[in-house]
C-alpha cells in the first residue's frame, strides 16, 4: 500500500460530547467511519466547548479534518 500513489480528501466534521475532548474527538471519529471508506487520519482544527448555568463545562466540541483515500 505505501510506497503507490495516493490521493485523499478531507472533510470536516465536528464531534460534541459532555465527557471530554477526548470523547468528542471520538464521537466525530465514529460516525465518520459509518458513512466513509477509507478514513486515514485527522487534524484538530478547533476546540470549543459551552459553559454551562453553573459554570462548569457542559459540552466539548472539536472540529476535526478528516482525511480519507479516494477509490481507484
Amino acid at each position: 500500500m505505501y510506497g503507490k500513489d495516493r490521493i485523499y480528501k478531507k472533510v470536516e466534521v465536528i464531534g460534541v460530547s459532555p465527557k471530554s475532548v477526548e470523547a468528542a474527538i471520538e464521537a466525530a471519529l465514529g460516525k465518520a467511519k459509518s458513512s466513509i471508506d477509507k478514513l486515514s487520519w485527522f487534524e484538530v482544527e478547533e476546540i470549543r466547548g459551552h459553559i454551562g448555568e453553573d459554570g462548569t463545562v457542559a459540552e466539548y466540541q472539536v472540529t476535526l479534518k478528516v482525511s480519507f483515500q479516494l477509490k481507484d
